[in-house]
């Protein structure tokens, strides 16, 4: 199962571009970035449904869709892993993970979405949720190998 990130924004060199790319990189295979950006000064609606667009246009065809949203459900790591297996064993070919803006995402997203997933009640930098999926995706298949980096 091949795993993509499509984000909102392009990341800037530094700490959580670096946290990012040591998780990104443990994964196998490892897992893809695609970036999209709007530049031109839209109201917020406008900015979310015109972000929405171009990350569904990113998408690679027939990929199963998790959107990070505030308001989706928090599983702990465990019951992550085993939605990710679940999918895995079921052949899905494409998994990924989007980032919205500042707004959050459109409702186009979110409609095409098959889990909306949270990272709990706070609000996180969207540079650092970027590394929080990577290695979150990394304990994952570490639950499923069975490996002990995570501890229960």
């Amino acid at each position: 199962m091949r795993l993509h990130l499509l984000a909102v924004g392009r990341a800037r060199p530094g700490p959580e571009l670096e946290l990012y790319r040591q998780y990104a990189a443990r994964l196998s295979p490892p897992l893809a970035l695609k970036e999209v950006e709007e530049k031109r000064p839209l109201t917020s609606p406008e900015r979310k449904a015109r972000e929405a667009e171009l990350l569904l246009a990113a998408l690679p065809a027939g990929a199963v869709v998790v959107a990070l949203d505030e308001r989706g459900a928090v599983p702990g790591s465990v019951a992550f892993a085993r939605r990710l297996e679940q999918w895995r064993d079921a052949g899905t070919g494409d998994l990924a993970f989007l980032i919205g803006g500042a707004d959050g995402h459109g409702d186009a997203v979110r409609e095409r979405a098959q889990l909306l997933l949270s990272l709990g009640a706070m609000t996180w930098p969207h540079m650092l949720v970027r590394a929080l999926v990577a290695e979150q995706l990394w304990r994952a298949q570490a639950i499923l190998a069975g490996h002990p980096y995570h501890r229960v």
